[in-house]
């Protein structure tokens, strides 16, 4: 809850999402589940009224597959 404002992320059944981090490029690989679950995370973190620094960890073990690094999805409002 931000500002009194609920935000439900929801996981789709079988989602699967790994992070690899191969140096000057991350990889986010996931199946159709994962996909969908990522864009849904998106989409509640751009719903209007969704402060700026909003945002959701994902790590091994809570969200993502294991070896994964750690990912962030974080609103911000600044251009």
């Amino acid at each position: 809850m931000t500002d009194g404002i609920t935000r439900v992320f929801t996981w789709e059944e079988g989602a699967r999402i790994e992070v690899r981090n191969l140096g000057g490029e991350v990889v986010i690989e996931a199946n159709a589940a994962g996909l969908k679950t990522l864009a849904g995370h998106l989409l509640t973190l751009a719903r209007d009224g969704t402060p700026d620094g909003a945002h959701l960890h994902l790590e091994e073990n809570n969200g993502l597959e294991e070896g994964s690094v750690g990912l962030v999805l974080e609103r911000c409002n600044d251009e």
